[in-house]
């Protein structure tokens, strides 16, 4: 912004005290150039923070999704399993974990979480895809506690298609952060918001005078400030400030499944 606004000052100098231009000089035609730019560049930011927004919200409905599937599941297999205490505290182990690891899968920087040793235990089992094993290890305890006679075929169904749900959470999340915005759109509109920004004092520099300093400055905090806002939203699982909370959700979802199973 500093650069901006001593490129104004220079460009209002210039055409002011040097070259003594007027706004009957041919250069005052640049500014009809430059409206019909604005107008090219209105359409591209905003098309720009929509994309990075339907991202960010994609990404927060799939963990929204995620908080009534294990709440859900949950409630069933209070209900099914009734008195066993023992195995519904096994499976809410499990349940607890889920959104823990699909937040550190996600996470650019994985980070241990310090939530107990069952944590550290189960995690140095996990070796390649966290949420899928976890989901294995639940559908494995399932089939068990249906041959035991303690799940029916028709509360299986259920059970099972709740587990899909959970994986159709985490092939949502990965699709959103393996497929970024492609490099190429972004670099083009930073380089759109600059050269419009460097052809702005050029344009009404000899209509407005030195007021185009401040005003070059401020046009072009706000367009930058747009563009920097859609990158910094269009990839929400990096833990960053503007970010979905992924953590936050993940401890709710495991309040919920501790009330409900234990």
């Amino acid at each position: 912004m500093i650069l901006v606004g001593v490129y104004s000052y220079g460009i209002a100098y210039i055409e002011l005290e040097y070259l003594h231009l007027t706004s009957k000089s041919k250069v005052s035609n640049v500014g009809m150039i430059h409206s019909l730019l604005g107008f090219v560049l209105s359409l591209l930011l905003v098309f720009r923070t929509n994309t990075a927004y339907d991202r960010w919200w994609e990404g927060r409905k799939l963990w929204g999704k995620l908080v009534n599937d294990t709440r859900n599941f949950a409630i069933k297999i209070n209900l099914i399993l009734g008195d066993d205490v023992q195995t519904a505290k096994q499976i809410a182990r499990l349940l607890k974990f889920f959104p823990h690891f699909l937040a550190k899968h996600l996470s650019k920087e994985s980070t241990r979480l310090a939530l107990d040793e069952d944590y550290s235990e189960i995690e140095k089992s996990l070796k390649h895809h966290g949420p899928s094993e976890i989901v294995i290890l639940l559908t494995h305890k399932l089939n068990h506690l249906k041959k035991e006679g303690k799940i029916s075929d028709i509360q299986m169904v259920y059970l099972d298609t709740q587990l899909s749900g959970f994986l159709d959470v985490c092939g949502g999340c990965e699709r959103i952060k393996n497929t970024p915005i492609p490099y190429s759109y972004s670099s083009f509109v930073k380089k759109f918001i600059i050269l419009y920004v460097l052809a702005l004092p050029i344009a009404y520099v000899i209509n407005i005078g030195l007021f185009m300093v401040p005003l070059t400055v401020f046009v072009y905090y706000v367009l930058m400030s747009l563009e920097l806002i859609a990158e910094e939203i269009e990839d929400p699982f990096n833990n960053d400030e503007n970010d979905i909370p992924m953590e936050a959700i993940a401890q709710n979802i495991e309040r919920n499944v501790h009330q409900i199973l234990g």
